[in-house]
C-alpha cells in the first residue's frame, strides 16, 4: 500500500516537473485521497481505461497524457474527471516532462530503434546515429518494432544520423536539419512538414502518435512496481489507438 502523494513524488523524480513545456499540465490532476493498493498505467485516460481500473480495483491511474489539459470552467456529469471522482480513482500524469526526462519516452524510443550515441535535441527530442540504412528500411523497422502504421518521405539519401521525437514532433524538423540529421522519426507530422522535409532533403518517418509513445507504459509500470513492491501495478489492456486503419 502507498499514498498518492508518495507515488506523485516518485513520478516527479523520474520526470521532474520543470522539464515540462509551459503549456503542459502534468502532475496529480484528480486527487481522491485514497490509499493505493493497485495502479493502472496507460497512455490515456478514457472511458474504457476508467472501467478497467474500476474492475481491477485500482485506486490510481498513471498516464502519459493529461486527463485535464485546459482549465476547467465546469465539471459536466459524464466527463472523464467527473467519472474518476465518482469512482474514487485518482489520476496522475507525466507528459512533456516524461518526454524530456532521461530514460523517458524519447530515450526508450531510441533504444527500441537501435539509435546510438544519443544526445538531447532541443530539450524534448533526441538525436543519434544508426548503422547506415535507407529511409524505407528505417520505416520498415518502425513498422515492425512499434507495430506502427507508417508514412514515409524518402529523401533518397543514406541515413546515419536520426532525430527521434515520440508523439507530435513535426515541429522539430528545423532543429533536426540544424543538427545534421538525415532523418526524423516521429509520431505525427502534417502535410506541409512533409513537403518541407522533401524540399530540404530530410527523410521523414511518421509512425503514429500512439505507437511512438506506447512503449513508455510498460517501462513506467515496471519502475513503479519496483519502487512500491506492496502495490499491484498493471499495464492497461483497454487503452487503444483511437484510430482504425483501413
Amino acid at each position: 500500500m502507498a499514498r498518492v502523494d508518495e507515488i506523485l513524488t516518485y513520478v516527479q523524480q523520474l520526470a521532474p516537473p520543470e522539464l515540462a513545456e509551459s503549456w503542459d499540465n502534468p502532475g496529480l490532476l484528480v486527487d481522491c485521497g485514497a490509499e493505493v493498493t493497485s495502479i493502472l498505467v496507460a497512455l490515456d485516460v478514457t472511458d474504457e481505461v476508467i472501467a478497467e481500473a474500476e474492475y481491477q480495483g485500482c485506486q490510481l491511474i498513471v498516464t502519459h497524457h493529461p486527463v485535464i489539459f485546459k482549465p476547467l470552467r465546469s465539471l459536466a456529469r459524464g466527463s472523464l474527471p467527473y467519472r474518476l471522482i465518482k469512482k474514487n480513482i485518482s489520476a496522475l500524469c507525466a507528459h512533456t516532462n516524461l518526454d524530456a526526462a532521461e530514460g523517458g519516452v524519447n530515450d526508450i524510443l531510441c533504444r527500441l530503434l537501435g539509435v546510438q550515441d544519443v544526445q538531447p535535441l532541443d530539450k524534448l527530442a533526441r538525436i543519434g546515429r544508426v548503422r547506415t540504412t535507407s529511409a524505407d528500411l528505417l520505416a520498415e523497422q518502425c513498422r515492425q518494432v512499434l507495430g506502427a502504421h507508417v508514412k514515409l518521405v524518402d529523401a533518397g539519401k543514406p541515413i546515419n544520423r536520426v532525430a527521434v521525437v515520440g508523439g507530435s514532433g513535426g515541429d522539430f524538423l528545423e532543429a533536426a536539419l540544424a543538427a545534421g540529421a538525415d532523418a526524423l522519426v516521429t509520431g505525427e507530422a502534417g502535410h506541409h512538414t512533409a513537403l518541407d522535409a522533401r524540399h530540404a532533403g530530410l527523410s521523414l518517418v511518421v509512425a503514429g502518435h500512439y505507437a511512438t509513445e506506447l512503449p513508455i507504459v510498460p517501462v513506467l509500470a515496471d519502475k513503479l512496481a519496483r519502487k512500491f513492491p506492496g502495490v499491484r501495478v498493471l499495464c492497461s489492456r483497454r487503452c487503444k489507438d483511437p484510430f482504425t486503419y483501413l
